[in-house]
């Protein structure tokens, strides 16, 4: 496909990044826009008639979603884009996985399940969690399947917090966790994390977090971290629960996604709910799409008590019901069939490259890394010595000048940073980190 004249595609850009960084996005292109015109427009429209919940206005687009929207867009139009903005695997699934996907295809295994899963899949998260991580849950009542980690975070939010409740989100996080607390109606407590503590939670921060919020229900933890990478070991996650003991009344929802991602010398992320005193008030979150690359199978669990398992699975039989049964039957796969040779050799691959973008980033003039990221897919150099700290801005320059996409820091509640995935081939990494070195240098 023919590229787009430098002109068009400035004009092309302008719009559509904007769009990904306004409350309230335009139609992307004129002919976008005239051709919903001719489809909508009429004598009879009333839609100006129509309002729309007041919580839609209080939430924003991930910007995530809507730059890799973008890059995608700008792609099907015939720009070439080195994208390292969305957090999913350059290799394929396992064999396994694979192969029992198209033996439930082949098996019609195509029906409705349990909402909360099937027993297979249930059984085999339970046997997992007892082998890697010591806990021990009932299958059959403490087990919520759903489509992907997201949808099993949100249900969490919803089951526990409502109107008039706080819920503390240590920064940088995961831009959807203050979208879903608003959603739920909840205020979200943004507790600012430090770079000379490896942006990870401290327990004299939480305490005082926890002081002058006294409506607290819920506290989100991501470990390791998105965008950080960083990993709050089994000593710091101890002492942080040494303070929660003081306040029964906060949750703890434990997004856990990334814990086969761990590049110590141990490999190992220790579960919260592990911790003393935690087991009985932990939501643990988990799923397929990071360690077993099964991002498009949207396939994720929720370990937790029984009445916050319940809780969960209600909100879930009102909203889209059960998992797919062919994602679920690969799901058992990648837990039963899967090796851990096979999962230590793409552990090994991630960190090659993490290797190769943090000591790339250390030769750029200008860019700062607080700490080398002990896990995820993630690094969040600071940029800050550029563009007067508006990272948004350098991320559109960059996308313009250099067709490189990376997500604003300011997304993640970190401005003057950038968050660069690297979980993408190596000959893709190496021309990003080209792109980005040489527009530094002409900034």
């Amino acid at each position: 496909m023919a590229r787009l004249a430098r002109g068009a595609f400035s004009s092309f850009l302008l719009l559509n990044f904007a769009n990904a960084f306004s409350p309230h996005p335009t139609i992307r292109t004129p002919l976008h826009q005239e051709k919903l015109g001719r489809l909508y427009t009429s004598s009879s429209d009333t839609t100006n008639e129509i309002t729309l919940n007041p919580l839609v206005s209080s939430v924003k687009m991930s910007k995530t979603v809507e730059i890799f929207s973008l890059v995608k867009q700008m792609e099907a139009d015939g720009i070439s884009v080195t994208s390292l903005c969305v957090g999913e695997p350059d290799f394929p699934p396992p064999p396994a996985v694979l192969d029992a996907a198209i033996h439930a295809v082949q098996s019609v295994d195509t029906r409705y399940t349990a909402v909360a899963g099937t027993a297979p899949l249930r059984s085999a998260i339970v046997q997992d969690l007892k082998k890697r991580k010591g806990l021990e849950y009932n299958p059959q009542t403490e087990i919520v399947v759903g489509n992907g980690a997201k949808q099993c975070v949100y249900q969490g939010v919803l089951a526990t917090c409502g109107p008039g409740d706080d819920v503390i989100v240590p920064s940088p996080y995961w831009p959807s966790y203050p979208e879903m607390v608003a959603l739920a109606g909840a205020n979200a407590v943004i507790l600012p994390t430090k770079v000379s503590d490896g942006y990870l939670l401290t327990p004299d921060a939480l305490r005082s977090t926890l002081e002058s919020h006294p409506n607290t229900k819920l506290l989100i933890l991501c470990n390791p971290s998105n965008p950080t990478g960083g990993v709050h070991t089994a000593s710091r996650l101890q002492e942080l629960a040494k303070v929660l003991e003081e306040y029964p009344q906060v949750a703890i929802l434990a997004d856990e996604i990334y814990e086969r991602l761990v590049y110590t010398e141990d490999g190992v992320c220790p579960s919260f709910a592990s911790m003393p005193g935690m087991f009985g008030r932990t939501m643990t979150v988990n799923g397929f799409s990071k360690a077993y690359a099964m991002t498009g199978m949207r396939l994720g669990y929720m370990a937790a008590p029984a009445p916050l398992a319940k809780a969960a699975t209600t909100v879930q039989s009102q909203i889209t019901s059960c998992a797919g049964s062919i994602s679920q039957a690969a799901g058992v796969a990648a837990l039963t069939n899967v090796s851990e040779e096979e999962m230590e050799a793409n552990v090994k691959i991630m960190k090659e490259k993490r290797d190769y973008v943090v000591g790339e980033l250390g030769k750029m003039e200008g860019v700062t890394l607080g700490s080398v990221p002990d896990g995820a897919f993630y690094v969040l150099p600071d940029v800050s010595a550029f563009y007067n700290g508006d990272d948004a801005e350098l991320c559109l320059d960059l996308l313009k000048k250099k067709e490189l996409a990376i997500v604003p820091g300011e997304s993640f509640g970190a401005p003057g940073t950038v968050r660069i995935s690297y979980a993408t081939s190596m000959e893709e990494l190496q021309v990003a980190m080209r792109k980005l070195r040489e527009f530094l240098e002409e900034c």
